[in-house]
């Protein structure tokens, strides 16, 4: 094997890789932001889990972070639930940095 294909080997193998911790990073976010948003809607236990697990499943089938906030924006007005556009993308943000550092710490 020549060095253009072990090259071409070692790139596609760390883009699959960033590809797996990109992933489990995003569903791991969404599940967090799942989480903190079944609090603001007075859902525990067993309701909360699967309000965040379909939070994760959501984007696993191809909703985009913007239709995730419009879910939760739509969720949290049908409730009454006072969070703004802004309020819920830093949600996002705080939980995708802890999902990264999660992730690359092996937790």
């Amino acid at each position: 094997m020549g060095e253009f294909e072990r090259r071409k080997e070692a790139f596609e193998a760390f883009f699959a890789l960033n590809e797996t911790l990109r992933f489990k990073a995003l569903a791991r976010r969404n599940r967090a932001v799942g989480r903190w948003a079944a609090e603001k809607l007075a859902l525990t236990g067993e309701a909360a889990e699967r309000y965040a697990e379909g939070l994760a499943q959501a984007q696993i089938d191809g909703a985009d972070d913007e239709a995730l906030v419009a879910r939760l924006n739509d969720e949290f007005a049908k409730a009454g639930v006072d969070a703004s556009d802004h309020r819920i993308r830093r949600r996002f943000e705080a939980a995708l940095a802890q999902a990264v550092a999660d992730v690359q710490a092996g937790r």
